[in-house]
Formats: C-alpha cells, structure tokens, sequence
C-alpha cells in the first residue's frame, strides 16, 4: 500500500511562494504518475499539475501554467510542486495522488486514475 504525505502548505501573500512535498513511502518498487489537485471551499476538485512515472511528461492546468513547476526526486521518492506568483484564487486544499506506471496525463489527467491520496496540505494566499 503506498501512502502519500504532503507538507509545506501555509499563509503566503500575493506574490509570494511555497514549495510543496509529497513524500511516498510504503510500496514503491515501480515508478508512477503523480499529479496534484486542489479543492477551495464550494468548488470542485481540480487537477493543476502532473508528473509522469518517468518525470519525462508534465502537465499544467491553463490557470497555473507559467507559474508552477513539477518536479520530481526518485531517489526521495518525492514530488515537489515549486508554486510562484501566487494569487488568492490559488488559495485550497492541496492534495497529491499517486497513479500507475502507465497512467496517461496528456492532455489532461483523470481523476479516476489515480488511486492513492495524500491527506492534503493548505494553501492561502491572503494579504
């Protein structure tokens, strides 16, 4: 079973920016997608960002693209989700899941696909 833990969430004004983690730990033998969400209150969950078992494919939502990077660690078994020019419509929950070897997330990841979740890590950008 794989567990997924996010840290690095927090109060940051505009502008300003966090790095979040997700550490994997349990099994994680075979390479597999990564993708993180956010929920705000009242909203849907959203997907803004993806990283493929290789790290060779990422993916951006149009809303944070230019602005966050995804990035991984394989020998930490790490995600890292470098999050700059924050706005305050960036502020909620953060949350990475974990894939499979194959998961497709190009164009666009599925929520479906991913089957492993983290219990998520706050995010507010408020002045």
């Amino acid at each position: 079973q794989l567990q997924l833990v996010e840290s690095g969430g927090g109060l940051v004004q505009p502008g300003g920016s966090l790095r979040l983690s997700c550490a994997a730990s349990g099994f994680t033998s075979d390479p597999y997608a990564i993708a993180w969400f956010r929920q705000a209150p009242g909203k849907d969950r959203e997907v803004v960002s993806a990283i493929s078992a290789g790290g060779g494919t990422t993916y951006y939502s149009d809303s944070v693209k230019g602005r966050f990077t995804i990035s991984r660690d394989s020998a930490k078994s790490t995600v890292y989700l470098q999050m700059n020019n924050l706005k305050p419509e960036d502020t909620a929950v953060y949350y990475c899941a974990a894939g499979g070897f194959n998961t497709i997330i190009i164009p666009t990841p599925w929520v479906g696909d991913f089957r492993s979740w983290g219990q998520g890590t706050q995010v507010t950008v408020s002045s």
